[in-house]
């Protein structure tokens, strides 16, 4: 007869427990005090770097959805065709049919993730290399659609001219004001906002039990289907939150750039994505920031070699892989245990 064990259960102290939750809080609160105050103060009569680091959280955000997919052991080049898709949503719906710009940001991640999940749910089944050039063939099949219906998308002149987000106001209280032609801030502090939403939301599903079993199937998908979980459907739920987050940044890249071109994504904006998580480390949440913010500035920084810029750049990202394979983070917290790590 098989005897069947049970786990006792651990209690952790209150003040553990306390720590281990005021630990992300913590650095959360510094991102957003470096990002909300410090840089506007240093850099606000700089426009140029404004957008710099407007970029940087932005991509930072779409990267977020890439991390995901890491977390479940795909390797996913899929996420510029998903943010080009949210872009056309937005293009489509603001420009033709007046549809507001805050309804048409969810709006356009909703797209995205429903496309994400019809197409994943067959496409999930591959691993690997195999699933990796499936992806990339998803990134170039959106710009060969975007470009074969011109009736809806104009084609390669794109939809260009798209108006400026308008006010946000709920039950006549004006929560966000509109936004002005020329002024940077507003999309400065809307990406920045849309960067820490997508890393509260990141960290909280990776400390979840969803995002257990997200680890487990990336460790081992026969032991965990073997332990009951269905590995199909969470695996669809992780490509659709990815994409979601993938179309709602290309709806705002749209309207910042006010424009959309069918190579506004490309497949080289899905590598970068990828390269992103692995300079930050895939093993921390916050990793894809990083690894944006460090890239983008050392680019910025090499600007003045000139053509000699991609060069050097290329060369340092290899060194950086080369010496630090699991990443930026992984030098800073090399002493923690690698579940620790995860949650950082």
């Amino acid at each position: 007869m098989q005897k069947t064990i049970s786990m006792p259960n651990v209690n952790l102290p209150q003040s553990v427990q306390r720590s281990s939750a005021l630990k992300p809080i913590g650095l959360g609160l510094l991102i957003a005090a470096a990002y909300f105050i410090a840089i506007p103060l240093v850099f606000g009569a700089n426009g140029y770097l404004l957008n710099v680091f407007t970029t940087m959280a932005a991509v930072s955000f779409i990267s977020f959805g890439v991390w995901l997919t890491f977390a479940i052991g795909r390797i996913n080049l899929a996420q510029a065709g998903f943010a080009l898709i949210g872009a056309y949503v937005t293009a489509i719906l603001v420009s033709r049919l007046g549809v507001s710009f805050w309804i048409c940001l969810p709006l356009s991640g909703a797209v995205a993730a429903l496309l994400g999940g019809l197409i994943g749910w067959p496409v999930l089944r591959l691993k690997g290399v195999y699933f990796a050039m499936i992806t990339l063939c998803i990134t170039e099949a959106c710009r060969l659609t975007a470009l074969s219906f011109p009736a809806l998308t104009r084609g390669a002149q794109g939809i260009v001219d798209l108006p400026l987000p308008g006010e946000l106001s709920l039950f006549g209280l004006t929560i966000i004001p509109a936004f002005e032609k020329g002024a940077r801030l507003p999309f400065f502090y809307l990406a920045g906002t849309l960067m820490l939403l997508g890393l509260g939301f990141m960290w909280l599903l990776d400390t979840s039990r969803v995002g257990a079993v997200f680890r487990s199937l990336r460790q081992n998908e026969d032991l965990a289907s073997s332990l009951g979980i269905n590995v199909a459907k969470y695996r669809v739920v992780a490509f659709m939150v990815s994409c979601f987050y993938a179309g709602v940044g290309g709806a705002f890249f749209a309207t910042l750039q006010q424009n959309v071109y069918p190579t506004t994504f490309q497949v080289l904006d899905s590598v970068y994505f990828m390269v992103y998580c692995f300079v930050g480390g895939l093993e921390f949440v916050i990793g894809p920031l990083v690894g944006a913010l460090v890239m983008m500035i050392s680019f910025e920084l090499l600007h003045e070699f000139q053509r000699y810029q991609t060069v050097i750049f290329s060369g340092l990202m290899i060194l950086c892989i080369l010496l630090m394979p699991n990443g930026i983070l992984s030098v800073v917290n090399r002493s923690g245990k690698p579940e620790e790590a995860t949650n950082a």
